[in-house]
């Protein structure tokens, strides 16, 4: 009986009626996030995972282009000029942000991603409802497929494509990844020891595009 009490109290915490339905203007952040005008928390597309805003990818004739940015503008032109979204939650990310699937103009935003070849399936989080969007965006060789690219989840860890620029300079990528005495820690432009701080990759340290990159690879944000 006590089994099927908490077991119950469970369902109760992730029960359908507990959550948000939200719909108005989107602004796209990335490729797999969008904010609705007058809400404060971003909402991040349910099950897809695509390009961080840096990452570059090959092309089909081994050029290399900011996917990223390829993956938000493709996520723009579904939503359409309209710009409105509707958006049921399905859970909630370790940032605190909405995760969700929307739709607009009849179309489901996560599901079309992933057909238009621009964001993979999340392994990890999605429930495998995208494998066949996914499986037809591979052989098409549509967006992403048409060349070489690195899964996000993977690049965000630091697994690069071998004409990727090793350095962060070349690379466009702005976080400095120090080591020091206080440990990991990685500083963004503008905050207080970003200027004074140089990186030497020789010793370990690195540079990064995203702070989740960072977080990813050990390193910390400042204390204090």
């Amino acid at each position: 009986m006590k089994l099927n009490i908490a077991c119950l109290s469970l369902l109760l915490l992730v029960s359908p009626a507990t959550a948000q339905s939200l719909s108005g203007r989107a602004e796209v952040i990335d490729g797999d996030t969008i904010a609705i005008e007058g809400r404060s928390s971003r909402i991040r597309l349910y099950g897809v995972d695509a390009p961080e805003s840096q990452q570059t990818c090959e092309n089909a004739y081994g050029k290399r282009y900011l996917c990223g940015s390829k993956a938000a503008e493709a996520l723009a032109s579904i939503i359409g000029r309209n710009g409105r979204v509707s958006c049921h939650e399905e859970d909630r990310d370790r940032y605190g942000r909405i995760v969700a699937v929307c739709r607009a103009n009849g179309k489901e935003l996560n599901a079309e991603l992933v057909r238009e070849g621009w964001a993979l399936q999340y392994t990890q989080y999605s429930d495998g409802r995208y494998t066949k969007d996914e499986a037809g965006a591979e052989a098409s060789h549509r967006g992403l497929w048409a060349g070489k690219f690195v899964k996000p989840w993977e690049w965000r860890k630091g697994e690069r494509l071998s004409s990727e620029a090793s350095t962060g300079a070349e690379r466009k990528c702005a976080i400095k990844g120090n080591i020091s005495g206080s440990g990991k820690v990685y500083h963004l432009p503008g905050s207080r020891n970003y200027a004074k701080t140089v990186i030497n990759e020789a010793d370990g340290e690195r540079w990064f595009c995203t702070e989740e990159e960072a977080k990813a690879a050990g390193w910390r944000a400042p204390r204090g």
